[in-house]
């Protein structure tokens, strides 16, 4: 059962981190998006967040052997080299160490990615693992009506 609707009761702060997400929506190639939000998803166990990203992906053609591939991304031969970057830099920030991000996830991402390009990717990791906490805090519901 939901705990809280954060929406409802804290408006301005679920405005902000919307804000955000609109922004990074904006700013990241929305395959790799989609990526990244499933991948940290599924590391943060947020039920609500892997359901919502694999019904946007497929409904905007991702191949569901690709999305299923994403909990095994190291091994699967699906991705290509930005978006395999990408995936090691959402585990890399998801599960952010006591050494932070290290520098051979980074290095490989800043081969294939721009300043920006990375800087907009770590914002939307960053946006997705708000969201996560978020979900899983306080219990969101999965929609019924899908």
């Amino acid at each position: 059962m939901q705990r809280i609707n954060v929406a409802e009761v804290a408006p301005e702060a679920f405005g902000a981190v919307l804000g955000l997400e609109k922004y990074v929506r904006a700013n990241v190639d929305h395959t790799v998006l989609e990526l990244v939000k499933l991948r940290a998803s599924m590391l943060n166990g947020c039920t609500y967040c892997v359901d919502m990203h694999s019904r946007e992906a497929l409904g905007a053609g991702e191949s569901s052997r690709r999305l299923f591939a994403v909990a095994a991304w190291r091994e699967a031969p699906f991705f290509d080299e930005r978006e395999r970057a990408a995936l090691a830099l959402t585990d890399a920030v998801t599960k952010l160490g006591e050494h932070g991000v290290p520098d051979d996830v980074w290095d490989a991402a800043s081969k294939v990615w721009s300043e920006k390009a990375l800087a907009d990717l770590v914002l939307a990791i960053a946006t997705i693992n708000v969201w996560n906490r978020i979900a899983v805090t306080f219990r969101t519901e999965l929609p019924t009506d899908v």
